[in-house]
């Protein structure tokens, strides 16, 4: 039982953990210690639910950069839960409050109970289902970000998106918000997935797999690059005069070097996007999707102790939007 305690045992919850990086099968379902109450402008959650994103993905992988997650190997980064505990400083919620929130990189959001600072957090409205805002806060926030921050798309109006990778977490996202900002969306998404995204808001649906998805030069006002792997001088050529490529990673040197060199030259520019907990942002996108105007396209939903099995299904190549686990 999450919490109890007995005669000579320490209280303990169930969680998600690895030891070392390989493939879905070393994930396990644990019991650790309670999280301790919570201090300062701290809210101990308990989990309903979480998500399966990239960052998790590469996490369990050890993929470049896993490093930046400390030694802990703890995913889940996105939560949906009830207040239990507040810590003497917060404000914002109280007892009983159902929230969303973003982990920090320390993650932990796969398990029954978790710890986090109010500001990273938003009151999840009653329309809302738990299985959708789970699957919100960190693609959700990516998008908004990397659009209407790094690319400036609030002051483009009719704008030509291209988002690649459009029917992954981030990219589902992505073409639903710039459509509402009234721009010209296109999406990249191997055959299967082109009706799921034109679903979402695209006019135009692109092979993936075909170099022509992104060729037409000066065709883009902004482009997307949701899986960060395109090469940002090859985009160059693709922008408009005044054009914005935003990456979600910067996976190389040269890719580094690029992002530097435009900031000083002028024509098109390279950005990336380093997705940020920020309240109102993910309380704006929970609006979105409380009033009908934003859809969290939940493609499965698994136990916590499918967890293994999730991410398998992530790694299918059959996914489209967002993969749910439900705690526990």
């Amino acid at each position: 039982m999450p919490g109890a305690v007995g005669h000579g045992t320490v209280a303990a919850v169930l969680a998600v953990r690895f030891d070392h990086p390989g493939d879905p099968s070393v994930l396990r379902v644990v019991e650790v210690p309670d999280p301790p109450p919570p201090a300062e402008d701290r809210i101990l959650l308990r989990v309903a639910a979480s998500s399966v994103n990239g960052t998790d993905l590469g996490l369990r992988r050890g993929a470049p950069g896993a490093a930046v997650f400390g030694p802990r190997l703890r995913p889940g980064f996105d939560v949906v839960g009830e207040v239990m505990r507040t810590g003497p400083a917060v404000t914002a919620f109280a007892v009983g409050d159902r929230v969303a929130a973003l982990l920090p990189h320390s993650g932990g959001g796969q398990a029954e109970q978790v710890s986090v600072r109010q500001g990273r957090a938003a009151r999840v409205p009653e329309e809302v289902a738990t299985t959708a805002t789970a699957g919100l806060p960190l693609a959700g926030l990516t998008a908004l970000q990397a659009l209407f921050g790094r690319a400036g798309l609030g002051a483009r109006p009719g704008a030509r998106v291209l988002v690649h990778g459009a029917s992954g977490g981030i990219g589902s996202f992505a073409v639903q918000l710039a459509a509402l900002a009234g721009a010209h969306v296109t999406g990249t998404a191997g055959p299967a997935k082109h009706g799921f995204v034109r679903g979402l808001g695209a006019a135009e649906v692109l092979d993936s797999r075909s170099p022509a998805a992104t060729r037409a030069p000066g065709r883009w006002d902004v482009v997307l690059d949701t899986p960060g792997l395109l090469d940002p001088a090859a985009v160059r050529g693709m922008l408009a005069p005044d054009g914005v490529l935003v990456t979600t990673r910067v996976t190389s040197l040269r890719t580094a070097r690029e992002l530097v060199r435009t900031r000083v030259r002028p024509g098109p520019r390279f950005a990336f996007v380093a997705t940020a907990a920020r309240s109102q942002d993910l309380a704006r996108l929970l609006e979105l999707v409380r009033t009908g105007r934003l859809r969290v396209p939940v493609d499965r939903v698994f136990g916590l102790a499918d967890i293994a099995d999730a991410h398998r299904h992530a790694e299918g190549g059959d996914a489209r939007g967002k993969i749910v686990v439900t705690v526990p």
